[in-house]
């Protein structure tokens, strides 16, 4: 279970909440312009866009959670169970396996608009990655300043969804996470007015009851409300400073605390890491669950012409700074 979120100050912010029972060994992994992506049934991509994200590194492949490019570009891949759809080959298509997909459009397309041609012509395959590392159900969230789009590979075919808020979680279908926000129109930042009835004199008794009804717990669909209506309803200035620090606290609003969320095998479901992306400048910013210190991380300050993955291991033990 996860949640991806977009956020527009003076610079276009990207990011997550990876929700998982453990971590595959997560690394924040800058991926050169000359790294060689070799894809299973679309040949080789030597050259194309830098990119910096999560990843797992699996045979010297890196397999991206999330991710932006240095176009200024992100995209994120989401639990979507149960409803991910993919393929077998296809002529005339571009026959992509799920773990390529993010490369394949970082690699190439330096806004939404180029994403939405390239996706035009894609087959999703059915490949995993390896024995050890099976395939996994996911939908994707792509975006940019100026727009977003949801991506869904489901028995019926491709759908692209344009996105205008910017937000995804995991199930229901995207269409339909879209529809249940007309359930909370009535929901507000302000206080709320007496609208049960004009023969009863009722007052607010607490800050914040506009947004009574507002759901809390962790299912998907929640989540989902929940950081659009705090997304949406966001106050916050221009600096890099406050647009870092408003974007940890939209998507803290839906994190993962442990103990909250058991599974039927008795593992508990945490918010692993939440991350930060200034896709207009390149700066990857995160947090662990053990460590709630941010940790910034500049892909312009490494060799972008190079061929060699540039990793970084998330600090997971906790930073706390003593001030006497």
């Amino acid at each position: 279970m996860c949640t991806a979120a977009t956020f527009q100050t003076k610079d276009f912010y990207f990011g997550r909440n990876m929700d998982y029972d453990f971590s595959y060994g997560d690394e924040v992994t800058i991926t050169p312009r000359h790294y060689p992506f070799h894809f299973r049934n679309a040949g080789m991509m030597e050259d194309h866009y830098a990119m910096i994200g999560s990843a797992c590194i699996a045979e010297s492949y890196p397999l991206y959670y999330e991710a932006v490019n240095e176009k200024g570009l992100g995209m994120a891949g989401l639990n979507f169970v149960g409803n991910a759809v993919y393929n077998d080959q296809k002529p005339n298509q571009d026959n992509i396996a799920q773990f390529e997909l993010i490369p394949w459009i970082l690699g190439q397309c330096a806004s939404v608009k180029e994403a939405k041609r390239l996706l035009e012509k894609l087959n999703i395959l059915n490949t995993p990655f390896s024995e050890e590392l099976p395939l996994a159900q996911l939908h994707w969230l792509i975006a940019d300043c100026n727009e977003a789009i949801t991506v869904e590979a489901v028995k019926e075919g491709l759908k692209v969804y344009d996105n205008p808020i910017g937000v995804l979680t995991n199930n229901p279908p995207f269409d339909k996470q879209l529809f249940q926000l007309n359930n909370y129109m009535s929901l507000s930042p302000k206080s709320p007015q007496n609208q049960f009835s004009s023969k009863l004199s009722l007052q607010p008794y607490s800050r914040g009851m506009g947004a009574l009804g507002l759901p809390g717990d962790l299912s998907s669909p929640s989540r989902f409300v929940r950081v659009a209506f705090t997304k949406m309803n966001s106050v916050c200035g221009d600096s890099e400073l406050e647009s870092v620090s408003q974007f940890f606290h939209i998507l803290g609003s839906v994190e993962q605390q442990r103990g909250c969320c058991e599974l039927e095998n008795g593992k508990l479901e945490i918010t692993i890491y939440t991350s930060c992306y200034n896709a207009t400048k390149g700066i990857h910013y995160y947090k662990t669950y053990g460590n709630h210190q941010i940790t910034a991380i500049d892909m312009h300050k490494e060799n972008l012409d190079g061929t060699d993955l540039i990793c970084y291991a998330m600090i997971q033990e906790e930073q706390i700074k003593k001030q006497n």
